[in-house]
Protein backbone atom coordinates (compact mmCIF):
# COMPACT_ATOMS: atom_id res chain seq x y z
CA UNK A 1 0.00 0.00 0.00
CA UNK A 2 1.12 3.09 -0.78
CA UNK A 3 1.70 6.44 1.31
CA UNK A 4 2.54 9.90 1.62
CA UNK A 5 4.75 10.62 5.34
CA UNK A 6 7.38 13.24 6.07
CA UNK A 7 10.90 12.01 7.00
CA UNK A 8 13.89 13.96 8.30
CA UNK A 9 17.52 12.99 7.27
CA UNK A 10 20.74 14.12 8.36
CA UNK A 11 23.74 13.70 5.54
CA UNK A 12 26.41 15.52 4.44
CA UNK A 13 27.20 16.42 0.70
CA UNK A 14 29.81 18.46 -0.77
CA UNK A 15 28.00 20.98 -3.26
CA UNK A 16 30.50 22.13 -6.24
CA UNK A 17 29.23 26.00 -6.75
CA UNK A 18 30.60 27.40 -10.16
CA UNK A 19 32.67 30.05 -8.43
CA UNK A 20 34.41 26.85 -6.63
CA UNK A 21 34.83 25.10 -10.26
CA UNK A 22 36.17 28.34 -11.16
CA UNK A 23 38.74 28.97 -8.81
CA UNK A 24 39.96 24.87 -8.94
CA UNK A 25 40.15 25.47 -13.01
CA UNK A 26 42.60 28.73 -12.65
CA UNK A 27 44.63 27.01 -9.82
CA UNK A 28 45.51 24.42 -12.48
CA UNK A 29 46.27 26.35 -15.29
CA UNK A 30 49.77 27.17 -16.04
CA UNK A 31 50.96 30.22 -17.55
CA UNK A 32 50.17 30.31 -21.06
CA UNK A 33 46.83 28.62 -20.20
CA UNK A 34 45.80 31.32 -17.56
CA UNK A 35 46.96 34.13 -20.36
CA UNK A 36 43.93 32.71 -22.68
CA UNK A 37 41.61 32.42 -19.81
CA UNK A 38 42.01 35.72 -18.92
CA UNK A 39 41.28 37.19 -22.17
CA UNK A 40 38.56 34.44 -22.77
CA UNK A 41 37.01 36.02 -19.33
CA UNK A 42 37.03 39.57 -20.36
CA UNK A 43 35.42 38.81 -23.65
CA UNK A 44 32.04 37.15 -21.64
CA UNK A 45 31.92 39.13 -19.20
CA UNK A 46 31.31 42.89 -20.10
CA UNK A 47 32.02 43.97 -16.34
CA UNK A 48 35.92 43.06 -16.75
CA UNK A 49 38.20 44.81 -18.60
CA UNK A 50 42.18 45.40 -18.84
CA UNK A 51 43.60 48.58 -16.98
CA UNK A 52 46.01 50.39 -18.99
CA UNK A 53 48.70 52.75 -17.72
CA UNK A 54 48.50 51.64 -14.48
CA UNK A 55 52.19 51.91 -12.27
CA UNK A 56 54.21 48.49 -12.19
CA UNK A 57 53.38 46.76 -8.83
CA UNK A 58 55.25 44.19 -6.37
CA UNK A 59 54.19 40.70 -8.05
CA UNK A 60 54.68 39.42 -4.60
CA UNK A 61 51.23 38.25 -2.99
CA UNK A 62 52.44 39.15 0.31
CA UNK A 63 51.76 42.37 -0.24
CA UNK A 64 48.28 42.12 -0.46
CA UNK A 65 46.26 42.38 3.08
CA UNK A 66 44.49 39.41 4.66
CA UNK A 67 41.20 41.47 4.22
CA UNK A 68 41.75 41.96 0.46
CA UNK A 69 42.52 38.88 -0.33
CA UNK A 70 39.55 37.51 1.75
CA UNK A 71 36.90 39.79 0.47
CA UNK A 72 36.58 42.66 -2.13
CA UNK A 73 34.55 45.59 -1.73
CA UNK A 74 31.46 46.27 -3.69
CA UNK A 75 32.12 49.91 -3.89
CA UNK A 76 35.91 49.45 -5.81
CA UNK A 77 35.34 51.10 -9.02
CA UNK A 78 38.59 48.69 -9.89
CA UNK A 79 40.13 46.33 -8.40
CA UNK A 80 43.92 44.21 -10.11
CA UNK A 81 44.82 40.86 -9.98
CA UNK A 82 47.90 42.15 -7.51
CA UNK A 83 45.78 44.25 -5.49
CA UNK A 84 45.91 48.04 -6.68
CA UNK A 85 43.91 50.95 -5.67
CA UNK A 86 41.27 52.28 -7.37
CA UNK A 87 42.37 54.16 -10.98
CA UNK A 88 40.03 56.08 -13.02
CA UNK A 89 40.52 54.83 -16.56
CA UNK A 90 39.62 56.89 -19.91
CA UNK A 91 36.15 56.69 -21.36
CA UNK A 92 34.61 53.61 -22.61
CA UNK A 93 34.38 53.58 -26.09
CA UNK A 94 31.25 51.51 -27.01
CA UNK A 95 31.60 51.09 -30.25
CA UNK A 96 35.15 49.21 -29.64
CA UNK A 97 32.65 46.35 -28.48
CA UNK A 98 30.80 45.82 -31.71
CA UNK A 99 31.19 42.80 -33.30
CA UNK A 100 31.40 43.54 -37.16
CA UNK A 101 33.23 40.58 -38.32
CA UNK A 102 30.80 40.26 -40.76
CA UNK A 103 31.01 39.31 -44.45
CA UNK A 104 29.79 41.90 -46.04
CA UNK A 105 31.16 44.44 -43.54
CA UNK A 106 33.36 47.31 -45.53
CA UNK A 107 34.97 50.40 -44.49
CA UNK A 108 33.24 52.29 -47.11
CA UNK A 109 29.57 50.85 -45.80
CA UNK A 110 29.15 49.29 -49.21
CA UNK A 111 28.78 45.63 -49.84
CA UNK A 112 31.59 44.11 -51.30
CA UNK A 113 31.09 41.86 -55.02
CA UNK A 114 30.01 38.39 -54.17
CA UNK A 115 33.72 36.80 -55.34
CA UNK A 116 35.60 39.37 -53.13
CA UNK A 117 38.17 37.15 -50.59
CA UNK A 118 36.07 36.06 -47.30
CA UNK A 119 38.77 37.11 -43.66
CA UNK A 120 38.77 33.27 -43.74
CA UNK A 121 40.54 33.19 -46.75
CA UNK A 122 44.01 35.13 -44.99
CA UNK A 123 44.14 32.74 -42.35
CA UNK A 124 47.41 30.59 -42.85
CA UNK A 125 49.32 27.61 -42.10
CA UNK A 126 53.04 27.04 -42.57
CA UNK A 127 53.62 23.59 -45.66
CA UNK A 128 53.84 20.56 -44.22
CA UNK A 129 55.55 17.14 -45.49
CA UNK A 130 52.19 16.84 -48.12
CA UNK A 131 51.95 20.05 -49.10
CA UNK A 132 55.79 20.06 -50.29
CA UNK A 133 55.13 16.12 -51.96
CA UNK A 134 52.24 17.20 -53.48
CA UNK A 135 53.88 20.55 -55.17
CA UNK A 136 56.87 18.11 -56.73
CA UNK A 137 53.82 15.34 -58.06
CA UNK A 138 52.07 18.61 -59.85
CA UNK A 139 55.54 19.32 -62.00
CA UNK A 140 55.28 15.51 -63.01
CA UNK A 141 52.67 14.24 -66.29
CA UNK A 142 51.42 11.70 -64.85
CA UNK A 143 47.61 9.51 -65.84
CA UNK A 144 44.57 9.39 -63.69
CA UNK A 145 45.64 5.69 -62.19
CA UNK A 146 49.56 6.69 -61.62
CA UNK A 147 47.85 10.16 -59.82
CA UNK A 148 45.42 7.78 -57.78
CA UNK A 149 48.43 5.63 -56.64
CA UNK A 150 50.65 8.79 -55.89
CA UNK A 151 47.80 10.19 -53.46
CA UNK A 152 47.24 7.14 -51.73
CA UNK A 153 50.69 6.84 -50.86
CA UNK A 154 51.67 10.35 -49.45
CA UNK A 155 48.31 9.93 -47.25
CA UNK A 156 49.72 6.96 -45.76
CA UNK A 157 52.84 8.87 -44.48
CA UNK A 158 53.44 8.98 -40.88
CA UNK A 159 54.83 12.16 -39.45
CA UNK A 160 58.15 10.69 -39.48
CA UNK A 161 57.59 10.58 -43.13
CA UNK A 162 57.36 6.33 -43.70
CA UNK A 163 55.00 4.49 -45.84
CA UNK A 164 52.58 2.55 -43.39
CA UNK A 165 50.54 0.55 -45.91
CA UNK A 166 52.27 -1.77 -48.37
CA UNK A 167 51.55 -2.72 -52.03
CA UNK A 168 48.90 -5.30 -51.70
CA UNK A 169 47.24 -2.27 -49.89
CA UNK A 170 48.48 0.27 -52.94
CA UNK A 171 46.90 -2.63 -55.52
CA UNK A 172 44.01 -3.22 -53.20
CA UNK A 173 42.86 0.51 -53.13
CA UNK A 174 43.69 1.48 -56.81
CA UNK A 175 42.64 -1.94 -58.63
CA UNK A 176 45.84 -2.10 -60.10
CA UNK A 177 48.73 -4.67 -60.57
CA UNK A 178 52.26 -5.21 -58.23
CA UNK A 179 54.59 -3.80 -61.21
CA UNK A 180 52.03 -0.67 -61.19
CA UNK A 181 51.88 -0.10 -57.67
CA UNK A 182 55.76 -0.37 -57.41
CA UNK A 183 56.72 1.83 -59.97
CA UNK A 184 54.37 4.94 -58.53
CA UNK A 185 55.79 4.32 -55.21
CA UNK A 186 59.70 4.34 -56.58
CA UNK A 187 58.52 7.71 -57.98
CA UNK A 188 57.21 9.24 -54.85
CA UNK A 189 60.44 7.70 -53.48
CA UNK A 190 62.98 9.53 -56.06
CA UNK A 191 61.07 12.86 -54.68
CA UNK A 192 62.48 14.92 -52.08
CA UNK A 193 63.41 14.85 -49.13
CA UNK A 194 65.99 11.84 -49.66
CA UNK A 195 64.72 8.49 -48.13
CA UNK A 196 60.86 9.96 -47.84
CA UNK A 197 57.84 7.34 -48.56
CA UNK A 198 60.08 4.54 -47.13
CA UNK A 199 58.73 1.35 -44.85
CA UNK A 200 61.49 1.75 -42.41
CA UNK A 201 64.67 3.08 -41.15
CA UNK A 202 66.88 0.69 -43.30
CA UNK A 203 65.15 0.87 -46.53
CA UNK A 204 65.43 5.04 -45.50
CA UNK A 205 68.81 5.06 -45.25
CA UNK A 206 69.50 2.76 -48.24
CA UNK A 207 67.26 4.90 -50.37
CA UNK A 208 69.62 8.26 -49.66
CA UNK A 209 72.62 6.20 -49.86
CA UNK A 210 71.59 5.33 -53.73
CA UNK A 211 70.86 9.17 -53.71
CA UNK A 212 74.60 9.76 -52.99
CA UNK A 213 75.75 6.95 -55.67
CA UNK A 214 76.83 4.55 -52.89
CA UNK A 215 74.35 1.84 -53.47
CA UNK A 216 77.91 -0.43 -54.38
CA UNK A 217 79.39 1.24 -51.02
CA UNK A 218 80.83 -0.89 -48.03
CA UNK A 219 78.00 1.81 -46.38
CA UNK A 220 75.23 0.60 -48.89
CA UNK A 221 76.11 -3.39 -47.39
CA UNK A 222 76.32 -2.86 -43.88
CA UNK A 223 73.03 -1.17 -43.68
CA UNK A 224 71.22 -3.25 -46.11
CA UNK A 225 72.84 -6.65 -44.51
CA UNK A 226 74.07 -5.95 -41.02
CA UNK A 227 71.58 -3.64 -39.29
CA UNK A 228 71.30 -5.24 -36.16
CA UNK A 229 74.54 -5.04 -35.38
CA UNK A 230 74.47 -1.57 -36.65
CA UNK A 231 72.07 -0.75 -34.00
CA UNK A 232 74.14 -2.39 -31.57
CA UNK A 233 77.09 -0.61 -32.17
CA UNK A 234 78.89 -4.18 -32.65
CA UNK A 235 81.45 -2.66 -35.28
CA UNK A 236 83.94 -5.41 -34.54
CA UNK A 237 81.69 -8.18 -35.62
CA UNK A 238 80.77 -6.45 -38.52
CA UNK A 239 84.53 -5.96 -39.63
CA UNK A 240 84.47 -10.16 -39.14
CA UNK A 241 81.05 -10.64 -41.21
CA UNK A 242 82.23 -8.48 -44.10
CA UNK A 243 86.39 -9.29 -43.94
CA UNK A 244 87.53 -5.68 -43.98
CA UNK A 245 89.34 -3.61 -41.70
CA UNK A 246 87.65 -1.95 -38.15
CA UNK A 247 89.44 1.58 -39.36
CA UNK A 248 86.97 0.91 -42.97
CA UNK A 249 84.14 -0.40 -41.07
CA UNK A 250 84.00 3.66 -38.54
CA UNK A 251 84.65 5.32 -42.03
CA UNK A 252 81.41 3.67 -42.94
CA UNK A 253 79.21 4.30 -40.42
CA UNK A 254 80.82 7.68 -40.58
CA UNK A 255 78.95 7.95 -43.76
CA UNK A 256 75.73 6.25 -42.67
CA UNK A 257 75.34 8.81 -39.36
CA UNK A 258 75.46 11.60 -41.82
CA UNK A 259 72.19 10.24 -43.01
CA UNK A 260 68.53 11.61 -42.03
CA UNK A 261 66.80 8.11 -40.42
CA UNK A 262 63.70 10.30 -40.56
CA UNK A 263 63.29 12.40 -43.45
CA UNK A 264 59.81 14.05 -43.10
CA UNK A 265 60.99 15.56 -39.65
CA UNK A 266 62.19 18.64 -41.00
CA UNK A 267 59.20 18.81 -42.74
CA UNK A 268 57.03 18.96 -39.53
CA UNK A 269 54.78 21.87 -38.83
CA UNK A 270 53.84 20.83 -35.48
CA UNK A 271 53.77 23.95 -32.94
CA UNK A 272 56.34 23.91 -30.51
CA UNK A 273 55.26 25.05 -27.16
CA UNK A 274 58.54 26.55 -24.86
CA UNK A 275 57.94 26.72 -21.47
CA UNK A 276 57.44 29.82 -19.72
CA UNK A 277 58.63 29.77 -15.90
CA UNK A 278 55.21 30.86 -14.12
CA UNK A 279 57.52 32.07 -10.62
CA UNK A 280 61.30 33.44 -10.51
CA UNK A 281 63.46 32.36 -7.73
CA UNK A 282 66.78 34.65 -7.59
CA UNK A 283 69.35 35.43 -5.02
CA UNK A 284 70.08 38.40 -4.23
CA UNK A 285 72.68 39.64 -1.74
CA UNK A 286 73.03 36.02 -0.24
CA UNK A 287 69.09 36.01 0.28
CA UNK A 288 66.65 34.36 -2.14
CA UNK A 289 63.77 36.30 -3.61
CA UNK A 290 60.67 34.79 -4.98
CA UNK A 291 58.79 36.43 -8.07
CA UNK A 292 55.85 36.12 -10.04
CA UNK A 293 55.67 36.19 -13.40
CA UNK A 294 53.08 38.45 -14.55
CA UNK A 295 54.71 39.87 -17.37
CA UNK A 296 51.66 39.56 -20.14
CA UNK A 297 48.80 39.44 -18.20
CA UNK A 298 46.38 41.74 -18.22
CA UNK A 299 45.49 43.78 -15.17
CA UNK A 300 41.45 42.92 -14.19
CA UNK A 301 39.30 46.10 -13.19
CA UNK A 302 35.82 46.15 -12.84
CA UNK A 303 34.05 48.48 -15.29
CA UNK A 304 33.66 51.69 -14.20
CA UNK A 305 31.19 52.64 -16.88
CA UNK A 306 29.05 49.44 -16.04
CA UNK A 307 29.05 50.61 -12.43
CA UNK A 308 27.20 53.61 -12.82
CA UNK A 309 24.38 52.12 -14.89
CA UNK A 310 24.07 49.46 -11.98
CA UNK A 311 23.42 52.92 -9.75
CA UNK A 312 21.22 54.85 -11.55
CA UNK A 313 17.65 53.68 -11.15
CA UNK A 314 16.01 54.83 -14.45
CA UNK A 315 19.16 53.98 -16.34
CA UNK A 316 18.21 50.06 -16.87
CA UNK A 317 15.03 48.12 -16.61
CA UNK A 318 15.21 45.35 -13.45
CA UNK A 319 15.87 42.23 -16.09
CA UNK A 320 19.02 44.24 -17.37
CA UNK A 321 19.53 45.90 -14.32
CA UNK A 322 19.83 42.00 -13.01
CA UNK A 323 22.05 41.12 -15.61
CA UNK A 324 25.01 43.59 -15.29
CA UNK A 325 24.54 42.70 -11.31
CA UNK A 326 25.35 38.96 -11.80
CA UNK A 327 28.33 39.69 -14.02
CA UNK A 328 29.53 42.08 -11.26
CA UNK A 329 29.39 39.40 -9.26
CA UNK A 330 30.87 36.73 -11.09
CA UNK A 331 33.79 39.25 -12.19
CA UNK A 332 34.21 40.10 -8.44
CA UNK A 333 34.89 35.93 -7.48
CA UNK A 334 36.86 35.68 -11.19
CA UNK A 335 39.53 38.34 -9.33
CA UNK A 336 39.40 36.95 -6.20
CA UNK A 337 39.74 33.81 -7.67
CA UNK A 338 42.60 35.31 -9.68
CA UNK A 339 44.71 36.70 -6.28
CA UNK A 340 44.27 33.68 -4.45
CA UNK A 341 45.79 31.50 -7.23
CA UNK A 342 48.99 33.56 -7.42
CA UNK A 343 48.94 33.77 -3.11
CA UNK A 344 48.72 30.10 -3.40
CA UNK A 345 51.85 29.63 -5.80
CA UNK A 346 53.96 31.88 -3.87
CA UNK A 347 53.13 30.05 -0.61
CA UNK A 348 54.05 26.73 -2.50
CA UNK A 349 57.18 28.10 -3.88
CA UNK A 350 58.03 29.70 -0.41
CA UNK A 351 57.49 26.02 1.45
CA UNK A 352 59.70 24.65 -1.55
CA UNK A 353 62.59 26.80 -1.11
CA UNK A 354 62.85 25.85 2.88
CA UNK A 355 62.13 22.19 2.10
CA UNK A 356 64.91 22.04 -0.91
CA UNK A 357 67.55 25.02 -0.19
CA UNK A 358 69.96 23.12 -0.13
CA UNK A 359 68.74 22.29 -3.69
CA UNK A 360 68.82 25.98 -4.46
CA UNK A 361 72.37 26.61 -3.36
CA UNK A 362 74.36 23.25 -4.53
CA UNK A 363 71.91 22.04 -7.51
CA UNK A 364 70.34 18.72 -7.98
CA UNK A 365 72.40 16.20 -6.22
CA UNK A 366 71.51 17.58 -3.15
CA UNK A 367 67.49 17.46 -3.45
CA UNK A 368 66.05 15.91 -0.04
CA UNK A 369 63.17 13.16 -0.03
CA UNK A 370 60.08 15.40 0.38
CA UNK A 371 56.00 14.64 -0.48
CA UNK A 372 52.84 16.60 -0.84
CA UNK A 373 51.74 16.26 2.51
CA UNK A 374 55.25 18.16 3.55
CA UNK A 375 54.12 21.31 1.74
CA UNK A 376 50.44 20.93 2.82
CA UNK A 377 50.95 20.76 6.48
CA UNK A 378 53.78 23.49 6.19
CA UNK A 379 51.28 26.09 4.39
CA UNK A 380 47.83 25.05 6.04
CA UNK A 381 46.34 23.60 2.91
CA UNK A 382 45.01 20.59 1.75
CA UNK A 383 47.40 18.00 -0.15
CA UNK A 384 44.91 18.15 -3.18
CA UNK A 385 45.64 22.31 -3.66
CA UNK A 386 49.18 21.55 -3.48
CA UNK A 387 48.91 18.95 -6.32
CA UNK A 388 47.19 21.14 -8.83
CA UNK A 389 49.57 24.33 -7.99
CA UNK A 390 52.78 21.79 -8.94
CA UNK A 391 51.10 20.36 -11.37
CA UNK A 392 52.39 21.82 -14.97
CA UNK A 393 54.01 25.05 -13.59
CA UNK A 394 57.62 25.78 -14.27
CA UNK A 395 60.04 28.09 -11.72
CA UNK A 396 63.54 29.56 -13.04
CA UNK A 397 65.79 29.16 -10.33
CA UNK A 398 69.98 29.94 -10.22
CA UNK A 399 69.75 26.01 -11.31
CA UNK A 400 67.94 26.21 -14.45
CA UNK A 401 64.10 25.37 -14.87
CA UNK A 402 62.13 22.85 -13.76
CA UNK A 403 58.87 21.48 -12.77
CA UNK A 404 57.79 22.51 -9.54
CA UNK A 405 56.86 18.83 -8.97
CA UNK A 406 60.54 18.30 -9.90
CA UNK A 407 60.77 19.49 -6.07
CA UNK A 408 58.73 16.20 -4.93
CA UNK A 409 60.22 12.77 -4.87
CA UNK A 410 60.67 9.61 -2.34
CA UNK A 411 63.27 8.33 0.13
CA UNK A 412 66.17 5.61 -0.63
CA UNK A 413 67.90 4.68 1.78
CA UNK A 414 71.58 4.79 2.10
CA UNK A 415 74.06 2.62 4.23
CA UNK A 416 74.21 4.93 7.26
CA UNK A 417 70.84 4.94 7.78
CA UNK A 418 70.05 8.42 5.97
CA UNK A 419 67.50 8.78 3.23
CA UNK A 420 67.94 10.56 -0.08
CA UNK A 421 65.81 11.71 -2.85
CA UNK A 422 65.48 9.59 -5.87
CA UNK A 423 65.46 12.26 -8.11
CA UNK A 424 69.34 13.10 -6.59
CA UNK A 425 70.36 9.69 -7.40
CA UNK A 426 69.07 9.81 -11.07
CA UNK A 427 71.02 12.95 -11.11
CA UNK A 428 74.43 10.90 -9.78
CA UNK A 429 73.31 8.03 -12.88
CA UNK A 430 73.49 10.65 -15.47
CA UNK A 431 76.99 11.91 -14.38
CA UNK A 432 77.97 8.73 -13.81
CA UNK A 433 77.16 7.65 -17.42
CA UNK A 434 78.73 11.11 -18.69
CA UNK A 435 82.27 10.32 -17.25
CA UNK A 436 81.98 6.78 -18.79
CA UNK A 437 84.72 5.05 -20.98
CA UNK A 438 82.62 4.78 -24.61
CA UNK A 439 84.65 1.96 -25.30
CA UNK A 440 84.21 0.38 -21.79
CA UNK A 441 80.35 1.51 -20.91
CA UNK A 442 79.42 1.36 -17.26
CA UNK A 443 76.37 -1.66 -17.19
CA UNK A 444 73.39 -1.07 -14.27
CA UNK A 445 75.31 -3.77 -12.04
CA UNK A 446 78.31 -1.40 -12.47
CA UNK A 447 76.36 1.46 -11.62
CA UNK A 448 74.55 -0.09 -8.60
CA UNK A 449 78.06 -1.29 -7.41
CA UNK A 450 79.62 2.73 -7.81
CA UNK A 451 76.31 3.90 -5.75
CA UNK A 452 76.75 1.58 -3.06
CA UNK A 453 80.50 2.70 -2.64
CA UNK A 454 79.06 5.86 -2.33
CA UNK A 455 76.25 5.12 -0.02
CA UNK A 456 73.82 4.32 -1.92
CA UNK A 457 72.39 1.24 -1.66
CA UNK A 458 69.94 0.92 -5.21
CA UNK A 459 69.53 -2.36 -6.80
CA UNK A 460 70.15 -3.22 -9.98
CA UNK A 461 67.11 -3.09 -11.69
CA UNK A 462 66.27 0.16 -9.82
CA UNK A 463 68.98 1.62 -11.86
CA UNK A 464 67.63 0.33 -15.06
CA UNK A 465 64.34 1.66 -13.83
CA UNK A 466 65.78 5.44 -13.43
CA UNK A 467 67.93 5.13 -16.67
CA UNK A 468 65.05 4.26 -18.65
CA UNK A 469 63.10 7.31 -17.02
CA UNK A 470 65.83 9.47 -18.04
CA UNK A 471 65.92 7.84 -21.66
CA UNK A 472 69.35 6.75 -21.57
CA UNK A 473 69.92 3.89 -23.60
CA UNK A 474 71.56 0.61 -22.20
CA UNK A 475 74.93 -0.19 -22.26
CA UNK A 476 75.17 -2.41 -25.40
CA UNK A 477 73.96 0.76 -27.14
CA UNK A 478 76.35 2.87 -25.62
CA UNK A 479 79.20 1.14 -26.49
CA UNK A 480 81.53 2.53 -29.01
CA UNK A 481 84.37 0.72 -31.13
CA UNK A 482 87.61 2.29 -30.27
CA UNK A 483 89.52 3.66 -32.98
Amino acid sequence: MLELRQQLKLAQKLVMTPQLRQAIKLLQLNRLELTDALQSEMEQNPLLEEAVDLPDVDSNPESLSAEEVKELPETAATTQVAGDDPTTVAEVNWEDYANNFDSDFSFARETPPADAPSQFDFISASPGLNSHLQWQLSHLKLNELDKNIAHFILGNLDGHGFFEADIPDICTYAHCTVEEAEGVLRLVQSLEPPGIAARDIRESLLLQLDRLEQDESLAYRIVEEHMNELQTRNYALIARQTGVTARKVLAAVEVISSLTPYPGNEFSNEQTNYVVPDVYVYKIDGEFVIQLNNEGLPRLQLSEEYQKLIKEKKALNTESKGYLQEKKRSAQWFIKSLQQRQRTIYKVMESLLKFQHDFFEKGPGFLKPLILHDVAEDIGMHESTVSRVTSNKYVHTPQGIYELKYFFSTAVATTNGDTVAAEAIKNRIRQLIQKEDSVKPLSDNKISKLLKEEGIKVARRTVAKYRDQMKILPVKHRRKARK
